[in-house]
C-alpha cells in the first residue's frame, strides 16, 4: 500500500496516477506533452492534474522532453541604442506578449563587444534555452548569426539577414517601398532638391531604405544630396548640417529613422530653416516622437511590435508545433513560411 502524502507536500506524479486510475506511465507522457495517449485517458490525467494542482518538476522535465521551455532574445546593437530606441522596445514588447501567451520563459541576452559575444555562445553552448530570437541589424560583419547556423540552434532573426547563405528564418518590413513612397511624397508636394539622411550600409534596413529613395526620385536623384546617420537624433542633426553645407538650397529631406528626422528638424531650425515652410521632412519609423515633434512629423509607419510577435510565432510554427498558435485576426498566418515581410504606410503631418 502507498504511504499516504505528508500534510502541505507538493503533489506528485505518483498522486495523478493514482487520482487518474492510471500508471505512472501514462501520466509521465500526458504531463510531457506526448501525443502518443488515448484522448479519454488524457482527459482524466488532465482532470487528475487540475484537481490536484499538480507543477511538474521543470528539471525532471527538461530530461524527458530534452526542453527548457525557455527561449533567449539576443540582441546584438550598442546597449544606448537598444535603450533609446523605441523600436527596439516595441520588438521587445511583442516577443513578450507571445512568450509569455505560449507559456514559455524568455531570457533576455545582449551582446555588444567581443568579449560579449564568446560570453553569450558559452552560455548558449550549455544549453540552457531551446531556441533564439535575433535582432541584429547591423547583419554583414555580426558573428552570431553565422555561429548560430553552425551550432544548429534555432532561431529567428529580426530584419532580413545580408548573408544570402545564411538558413536563418526572419521578419522584416517594406524598407524600400516605404522609402520609394516617401521620396515620391515629397516631390508630388513640388520639393526639387531632396536629400537624404540615410541609414548604415553594413545592414539590408540601410541598404533598401536608400535603394527605395533612389528609385522614389529616379533621374532627380543626386549622389552628392546623401548623408549618412546611425539611427540616433544627434547623427540625424550632424549630416543635416552637413547637407546644409554642401546643398543649402535644400527644400526636402527624407531621414531613414523618426530620431534621425527629429536631429535634422534641430539642425534645419538652427540654420534658419523652416518646417515645412523651407525644407519638408520625412521619417520613418512612426514611433512614439512622431506625432509630438514640433511640427507633428510625416513619417513611413511600421509596427514593432507586431514584428517581435510573428518572430515568436515564426519560431514556434517551426520548432513547436506541439504548441497551438491562437488565431488573431490582425496577425498574419506562419505557418509553412520561412519569412514574413509585412507591409508600411505613409503617414502625412505637418512636417511634410
Amino acid at each position: 500500500m502507498r504511504a499516504s502524502r505528508p500534510a502541505g507536500s507538493r503533489p506528485n506524479l505518483e498522486d495523478v496516477a493514482a487520482r487518474a486510475g492510471v500508471s505512472r506511465a501514462t501520466a509521465s507522457r500526458v504531463v510531457n506533452g506526448l501525443s502518443t495517449v488515448d484522448p479519454t485517458l488524457r482527459a482524466k490525467v488532465q482532470k487528475a492534474v487540475d484537481e490536484l494542482g499538480y507543477a511538474p518538476n521543470q528539471a525532471a522535465r527538461s530530461l524527458m522532453t530534452r526542453r527548457t521551455d525557455a527561449v533567449a532574445l539576443l540582441v546584438s546593437e550598442p546597449e544606448v541604442r537598444v535603450f533609446s530606441d523605441p523600436h527596439f522596445s516595441g520588438i521587445i514588447r511583442g516577443v513578450s506578449q507571445e512568450i509569455n501567451a505560449a507559456g514559455l520563459q524568455l531570457v533576455l541576452l545582449m551582446a555588444q563587444s567581443p568579449q560579449d559575444v564568446h560570453r553569450v555562445e558559452r552560455f548558449l553552448t550549455a544549453a540552457p534555452v531551446d531556441g533564439v530570437l535575433l535582432i541584429s541589424e547591423h547583419a554583414v560583419d555580426d558573428p552570431l548569426q553565422g555561429w548560430l547556423a553552425r551550432s544548429g540552434m534555432p532561431f529567428v532573426v529580426g530584419g532580413r539577414p545580408l548573408q544570402s547563405d545564411l538558413p536563418a528564418s526572419y521578419v522584416d518590413f517594406e524598407n524600400f517601398e516605404g522609402a520609394k513612397v516617401a521620396a515620391q511624397h515629397l516631390a508630388s508636394i513640388g520639393r526639387s532638391v531632396i536629400g537624404t539622411v540615410a541609414a548604415p550600409q553594413d545592414m539590408s534596413a540601410g541598404i533598401d531604405r536608400l535603394a527605395g529613395f533612389k528609385k522614389g526620385l529616379g533621374r532627380s536623384f543626386r549622389s552628392g544630396r546623401v548623408e549618412f546617420g546611425d539611427f540616433t537624433q544627434r547623427s540625424g542633426d550632424a549630416a543635416t548640417t552637413a547637407l546644409l553645407e554642401r546643398v543649402p538650397d535644400l527644400d526636402g529631406l527624407f531621414a531613414a529613422s523618426d530620431l534621425m528626422a527629429l536631429g535634422a528638424i534641430s539642425a534645419l531650425r538652427r540654420a534658419g530653416r523652416r518646417v515645412p515652410e523651407d525644407v519638408a521632412v520625412v521619417g520613418f519609423d512612426d514611433n512614439e516622437f512622431a506625432l509630438t515633434a514640433d511640427p507633428p512629423l510625416t513619417t513611413v509607419r511600421q509596427d514593432p511590435v507586431l514584428q517581435g510577435r510573428l518572430m515568436v510565432r515564426l519560431y514556434l510554427a517551426q520548432h513547436r508545433p506541439d504548441l497551438e498558435l491562437q488565431r488573431v485576426d490582425d496577425i498574419p498566418d506562419v505557418h509553412g513560411l520561412d519569412h514574413l515581410i509585412m507591409p508600411v504606410t505613409l503617414v502625412v503631418r505637418e512636417s511634410a
